[in-house]
This record gives structure tokens, sequence and C-alpha cells, in this order.
């Protein structure tokens, strides 16, 4: 969990990742919504990092700063995923039990 997290952090996750799925009803494949999510987050950061500044310029100068934070932060979530999912593969990829 990021240092920075509440006590809903895990709620708002799995209410995105709610939507996701419920989006995979409509058959646009899983990549498709992948994507969607992933522009969705990054236009909303892009979004949260504005508020931040007082100017275009002023957010130029920490461009590099920003997408270092984002990019970071991005890469040790997944890899916390991606251990888990490799470790519990069996469990998580089970079929659903009826």
């Amino acid at each position: 969990m990021p240092t920075d997290a509440d006590e809903n952090f895990y709620a708002r996750a799995d209410q995105h990742i709610h939507l996701s799925n419920d989006q995979l009803a409509d058959e646009p494949g899983r990549g498709k919504v992948s994507a969607s999510m992933l522009f969705a987050a990054s236009r909303f950061n892009a979004w949260v990092s504005a508020c931040g500044f007082q100017s275009g310029e002023q957010m130029a100068q920490a461009r590099e700063e920003t997408l270092a934070y984002f990019v970071e932060q991005y890469r040790l979530m997944l890899e916390e995923h991606l251990d888990d999912y490799i470790a519990n593969f069996d469990r998580h990829m089970a079929p659903a039990q009826p």
C-alpha cells in the first residue's frame, strides 16, 4: 500500500476495478478495457498534477519530476501485483466456483 494511503484506499481502487469488470460484459476485450483505464488514470493524474501549479510554465519545469514520480509509483504497484499473481497463479486464475 502506498505510504499516503488512507482507510478508503482499497475501496476506491476496488470501485475502479469493478467498473472495468462491468465494462468487460460489453465484450470490448480485456486489452481495450485496460487501455481505457490507463488512459483515464493518466488523464486524471495530469489534472491532479496541474492543480499543484500556478502556471503552465511552472508545470513544465516540473514535468520530468512529475513523470518520474508517476512512472515509479506505477512500476512499484505493478511489480507487487505481478509478484502476487506469479506466487498465487493457480488461486487467482482458478475458474469461479458455482
